[in-house]
């Protein structure tokens, strides 16, 4: 009798460890190493555009500019990075700015995203660095410049991804037509910023 309830214990005991074998066996073929890229995580990415600037701070500018810009970005955890970015607005979109004005900027920031539905996420960044305005003689040549933006991601698949972003940027540069007893004092500017370009995670 009593080999026939230890054999029945056994079984038992068997039967309820066969699924979590079962789940192990299934859990182990997707992780690490396995070749499954949809269960991998990555801590980087690095993102490149195309870019557009309004131009606030060129007196009696008209039109915007096109340019491009890069940036990269290190996760810490699954909602925070840092990220350091670079633009560089070279081509107005028409005809009508005095002179030929430019801008480049650098950036760095800390960085705040999360999934919001399906392959879709969201981002929020500040931004705190320098901006340059050529082709106009305004001084300082490099400001102090700062604001905030965000966007949206679209998964392509688990290392590639699509991005749209827009930011508003605060600079101080003089103007243009400052005179001596102005003794080219500082005029604050804000220029919204948009993007769209392609990410690539590792």
């Amino acid at each position: 009798m009593k080999k026939t309830r230890t054999i029945g214990m056994l079984a038992t005991l068997a039967a309820a460890l066969l699924p979590a074998a079962a789940i192990s066996q299934v859990s182990s073929a997707g992780g690490p190493g396995s070749g499954d890229e949809s269960e991998r995580t990555y801590k980087y990415d690095v993102y490149a555009g195309y870019a557009y600037s309004s131009l606030n701070q060129v007196n009696e500018s008209r039109y915007g500019l096109q340019g491009g810009s890069v940036a990269i970005r290190r996760d810490f955890g699954r909602y925070f990075g840092v990220f350091a970015q670079g633009d560089a607005f070279q081509f107005a979109l028409k005809s009508g700015n005095p002179g030929k004005p430019t801008v480049q900027s650098v950036f760095l920031g800390p960085d705040l995203h999360a999934a919001i539905y399906g392959k879709v996420s969201g981002f929020f960044h500040g931004l705190l660095g320098g901006e340059h305005t050529g082709g106009e003689s305004e001084t300082p040549r490099i400001s102090f410049a700062g604001g905030v933006g965000g966007g949206l991601e679209y998964t392509l698949s688990p290392r590639f991804s699509l991005r749209a972003s827009g930011d508003y940027v605060g600079a101080s540069f003089s103007l243009t037509n400052n005179t001596a007893q102005l003794a080219n004092s500082p005029h604050k500017t804000w220029n919204s910023r948009a993007g769209f370009g392609a990410v690539y995670h590792f």
